[in-house]
């Protein structure tokens, strides 16, 4: 576990994670890590209120108050849980310092710095450059967020279909397929064979991108047909959530 790691326990399948929460950058140009509570129990997130998935953060450099995306998790067992984070008011401003308070002050997607890069595996070489995501506000946010992580993963030529009302694909490019399902719900079974189907059929490869995570028989399902599932948090940054994921991850495409 490394020295900036906290000790993380899925209350769905009791396994213990070892996770570091994302850095921001303040505007004043000083890293921001939410404050994550150490021994508070993670919640499973079974509904989203886009609203209320922002947690306040200080900056210990300028006192700044601003917005960011609450901390999460994607566990091996499919669920994605909630970090927990220090209320702000337990945090004193530095010393010398007026904070300047914004409470709901939006920002630009494209700000966000963090994570600085996603460790892959020893195996994995050569390294790529760092992963840069958006923040996700609304489901097309989500697909862009998918978009922009398989163009690191080397996918290229990565389009969005105008109409998916009858395959349900969100994203294509030569050999791929891609869905993203932006809802607050558990993604399906039947989602996860609808996919594959369509890949079949395109003689394509599928990937599967989740906010909210998968059911426990479509990750069976995924495993069996060796699609590779991944759940998104706010920041923008998916995370691997079966072995297909990551092995796409280390090989890339």
């Amino acid at each position: 576990m490394g020295e900036n790691d906290v000790p993380v326990r899925c209350p769905e399948c009791r396994r213990t994670h070892a996770y570091a929460p994302p850095a921001f950058p303040c505007r004043c140009g000083a890293p921001i890590v939410p404050p994550v509570l150490r021994g508070a129990p993670a919640e499973p997130i079974t509904h989203r209120n886009w609203t209320d998935e922002w947690v306040t953060v200080r900056c210990e450099a300028c006192g700044r108050l601003d917005q960011w995306p609450q901390p999460e998790l994607g566990c091996a067992c499919g669920a994605v849980l909630r970090i927990p984070v220090r209320p702000v008011s337990a945090t004193a401003p530095p010393a010398g310092h007026s904070p300047d308070v914004h409470p709901g002050s939006p920002r630009a997607t494209t700000s966000l710095r963090a994570p600085a890069h996603i460790p892959l595996p020893p195996t994995a070489a050569p390294a790529r450059p760092s992963f840069h995501p958006v923040t996700i506000r609304t489901a097309r946010d989500a697909v862009t967020a998918a978009a922009l992580y398989l163009r690191w993963l080397g996918y290229r030529d990565i389009v969005q279909p105008e109409d998916r009302s009858t395959s349900g694909i969100d994203l294509r490019a030569p050999g791929l397929v891609a869905q993203v399902d932006p809802t607050t719900r558990h993604t399906s079974l039947r989602a996860v064979e609808c996919l594959w189907l369509n890949g079949l059929s395109a003689s394509s490869a599928s990937v599967f991108f989740s906010l909210a995570g998968y059911t426990p028989d479509a990750r069976c399902r995924a495993d069996d047909l060796g699609i590779p599932l991944f759940v998104m948090d706010l920041t923008g940054t998916p995370q691997p959530v079966n072995g297909p994921a990551d092995e796409l991850v280390v090989r890339g495409a």
